[in-house]
Parts: structure tokens; sequence; C-alpha cells
């Protein structure tokens, strides 16, 4: 079986549980050690477009990492967090409210080339060393900035703390980073709250299948060949 599968990756289930998931599916229907993979990681926070790899289609992993993607966004102003998500220790910073104008001001500063430094909770290898382990040991990573493209951000719903906005974004951007420096720009401080992606290059999530849809019928019909 070759092909690639899009699954629509629920929250709290991390990438490798679906491919578990898919693989499992397709052991128990005789496959011989099917090959499964993925392309651009979620993390447990976050939910939707996963990209798998089946059979040969894993050796296409590294291109297809190099995709445009497309998010929703949630953000929550006036707070930071230490692993720039709601998993970890968040800390109050500002009671500061941005105006509508403001905030439409500051995200159109970050449209195009920007330098972002990768969170310190990222599977980046620092001197062979995945940077989240090195922070779990009490040591902090040097990670370099690098230039990363966005496309578009477009701020949606504001209701204080919450803004929502969707986002795309070139190759080996991080939202969580995006939205950390959105809120330095304002002064107020932010972390993501919320992470949706919506599309893989021209995969779109619409066309993706639930985990717990997963059968080898509706696999094979669903399988993406060429």
């Amino acid at each position: 079986m070759d092909g690639l599968l899009l699954v629509d990756k629920p929250v709290g289930w991390t990438s490798f549980d679906v491919v578990a998931k898919v693989r499992g599916v397709l052991k128990a229907s005789g496959l011989p050690k099917p090959k499964v993979g993925h392309s651009g990681t979620l993390d447990p926070l976050a939910s939707g477009l996963l990209v798998l790899l089946i059979g040969s289609y894993t050796k296409r992993a590294e291109t297809l990492t190099k995709l445009d993607k497309t998010y929703q966004v949630v953000m929550c102003l006036g707070k930071t967090s230490t692993t720039g998500d709601g998993e970890g220790e968040v800390t109050s910073i500002s009671d500061k409210q941005p105006s509508a104008y403001q905030l439409k001001t500051v995200f159109e500063r970050f449209i195009g080339d920007i330098n972002q430094v990768p969170p310190a909770y990222s599977a980046i290898k620092v001197d062979g060393q995945r940077a989240y382990k090195l922070v779990r040991q009490g040591k902090v990573p040097s990670l370099e900035a690098r230039i990363v493209h966005i496309y578009m951000l477009q701020v949606g719903l504001y209701a204080y703390p919450e803004v929502h906005f969707s986002a795309k974004v070139g190759s080996g951007t991080y939202i969580r980073s995006l939205v950390e420096d959105i809120g330095n720009a304002l002064k107020t401080g932010a972390y993501m709250s919320s992470l949706r992606r919506e599309q893989v290059g021209s995969y779109s999530l619409h066309d993706a299948i639930k985990p717990e849809e997963l059968r080898v019928g509706l696999i094979q019909q669903n399988l993406i060949t060429g």
C-alpha cells in the first residue's frame, strides 16, 4: 500500500499516536510491517491536518515537510508561558488591552521575512540533543534566530484577552514563537492557547478523516497517489 493519507489529529493525541493507529489498522489487515510516517509534527495541544506517508511515500517526508502551512490560532494576551502554549507554567504580565487598530498594526509588521528564534521546548537538535530534553534537564539550549516567511496574518475575533487569527506561513515557522513575538511587540506578553492546522501545501483539512473512522477500506479509498 502506497500513498498519502490526510488525518484530522485530535487535541491530546501526539503525531506518533496517529501513526501508530494507522500502522495497527494496516497490520491487523495482514500487511507485513507496514511503513507509516508523517510529515510536519503537530504537538498534542494542536489539532488538524496531519499528512501521513504510507509505503514508499515515506521517502517523501523531507519534501513534504517544506510545504507552506495554514493555521487557525488563538492567542491569550497579558500572560506568558514557559512552553509558549497552555501546557506550560503561565505567568501574568500585563493588563493592558490593545485596541483592534493596535493589533492590526502590529500583525502587519510580522508579514514577510522575519527573524525567529525557535522555542526552547522544540524538537530542534542542539549539540546532538533535542532542545526540549535539555530544558527538562535544567539546561538552557542556545537557539539561533533564523529567517522564516509569513505570507498572511488575518485577525478575526478579538475579545480580550483572546485574539483569534489565521496564519499562512513558510516551512520552519513556529506559531508559538510567532505569538510570543507579537505579544512582546504589543508589550502585553502572549501565549498560544489553541492551534488548528487547516492546510499543508495543496492538501486540505476538508479532505481529512478522523482517527476513529480509520478502517482498511477507508484508508485505501482515501489514499492520495501520484
